[in-house]
C-alpha cells in the first residue's frame, strides 16, 4: 500500500517538474503578427481564410461514420454463429438490420442523402 502511494507521489512530482521545465525552456511569443496571419504563398490573402463549410458534406460524412461503426458491429456476428443458438442469432441480427434499414429510410425520407437542394 505504501509503495503505491510513493509511486503515485513520485509520478506526480516528475510530471510537475517536467511541465515546469518545459514552461521555462520554451520561448513562445503569443502576439507575433506573422504567426497570426493566414499563409497563402507569402502573399496577403485575397479572400477570407475561413471558407464556409458545406452542411451536406458534413451530413454525408456523419452518415458514413455511423454505417462504418454498424459494419464493425455486424462483422463479429459471423464468428458468434459457432458458439450460439442459431434462432437467437438470427433474431438479433434481423432486428439489428431492420433498425439499420429503418434509419436509412428515415434519412432518405428527410432528404438528408440528397446533395442538392
Amino acid at each position: 500500500m505504501m509503495l503505491t502511494w510513493i509511486t503515485m507521489i513520485m509520478s506526480v512530482m516528475i510530471s510537475m517538474i517536467l511541465m515546469m521545465l518545459c514552461l521555462m525552456i520554451s520561448k513562445k511569443d503569443k502576439n507575433n503578427r506573422e504567426k497570426m496571419t493566414p499563409f497563402e504563398c507569402g502573399f496577403d490573402p485575397k479572400s477570407s481564410s475561413r471558407m464556409p463549410f458545406s452542411m451536406q458534406f458534413f451530413m454525408i460524412a456523419i452518415i458514413f461514420l455511423i454505417f462504418d461503426v454498424e459494419i464493425v458491429i455486424i462483422l463479429p456476428t459471423i464468428k458468434i454463429t459457432q458458439t450460439t443458438n442459431m434462432t437467437s442469432w438470427y433474431l438479433i441480427t434481423t432486428v439489428f438490420i431492420i433498425i439499420l434499414i429503418l434509419g436509412l429510410y428515415y434519412e432518405w425520407k428527410n432528404k438528408i442523402l440528397e446533395w442538392y437542394n
